[in-house]
């Protein structure tokens, strides 16, 4: 699968302290068929200047998740969190009023979201070009 100029994509953060981190971006050119210059929607550049650009791998973007709907989480269950520009993969592990407690394993930290925060996680499958439910 490729990306054109303008898709909408995300971008999986390798970085320590970011592991497992997807933040959202667009395509601004593809280099080759493997490389891409992605322009990110949330991040910027260091000295402030604008939407930070940077040179990407295909291995590092994948298609925005299609949209699920959830009005509730289960204990266990893998999601989303929506924090520091990112998404943020994690496991529900309590909730606290209208809350849901999430722990991340790459980080240890524990942090309730409301559920606009939250979403359904799901892992794209680059061989047959589909989503599934990680």
């Amino acid at each position: 699968m490729g990306f054109e100029r303008g898709d909408i994509v995300e971008i999986l953060n390798k970085e320590e302290g970011l592991k497992g981190s997807y933040y959202p971006a667009n395509i601004i050119s593809r280099v080759s068929n493997k490389d891409y210059i992605v322009q990110y929607r949330t991040l910027l550049e260091e000295d402030g200047s604008g939407p930070l650009r940077e040179f990407m791998s295909i291995d590092r973007i994948r298609p925005t998740p299609r949209e699920i709907v959830a009005d509730t989480f289960r204990l266990s269950e893998v999601v989303d969190a929506y924090d520091r520009d990112g998404w943020w993969v994690g496991k529900v592990i309590g909730k606290t009023g209208s809350k849901y407690v999430v722990h991340f394993k790459g980080t240890g930290e524990k942090i309730a979201y409301s559920l606009d925060r939250m979403r359904v996680h799901q892992e794209w499958d680059w061989k047959n070009g589909v989503w599934y439910f990680g």
